[in-house]
């Protein structure tokens, strides 16, 4: 599956890629050899525990690197009065008579923890282009889905959507 990035989501991996070959990768590379030098490597934890830290380094950088040769560039622009991606927006509820907020990101941004909320999920591809007061059903799967309403649209500046990044 291709993955689905922004501008600013590509800059932000191609600066992790470029901190974990510069700086990670260099300490990783000195913990081995250190503890390489404590003696017998086939009981030597140290040496076994760096090498996984190394290892586990070099496997995402070629994940990172993997996923941006393969990504979709998309762009966060939408018009000012639809939901588009990087927007905060209020939804009421209808069965549960509740409102939150979210904001709606990339997949790999996705974190309902922290109200972000991809618009690949049930509800980030069912609100995406709609507008303020649209009733809107979220189909979860053959047997169950709720209506929503969106109360609320918020813009996010690109300063405010790099401050909720992470990778």
């Amino acid at each position: 599956m291709r993955e689905k990035l922004t501008k600013s989501d590509v800059k932000k991996i191609e600066e992790e890629i470029e901190h974990r070959k510069l700086v990670v990768r260099k300490e990783a590379l000195e913990a081995v050899k250190e503890a390489r030098a404590h003696g017998d490597l086939s009981e030597n934890f140290e040496y076994h525990a760096a090498k996984k830290d190394k290892n586990k380094n070099e496997s995402r950088i070629r994940y990172l690197e993997r996923m941006l040769k393969t990504a979709e560039i998309i762009t966060d622009d939408s018009r000012e009065d639809e939901v588009g991606l990087n927007n905060t927006v209020e939804v009421y509820f209808e069965e549960d008579e509740v409102s939150e907020k979210f904001r709606l990101v990339t997949s790999i941004r996705g974190n309902s923890m922290k109200g972000l909320i991809s618009t690949e999920s049930p509800i980030g591809k069912a609100i995406m282009g709609h507008k303020v007061n649209d009733r809107i059903f979220i189909r979860v799967n053959d047997n169950y889905g709720y209506y929503i309403v969106i109360r609320s649209i918020e813009k996010t500046l690109e300063d405010e959507a790099d401050q909720i990044r992470s990778f």
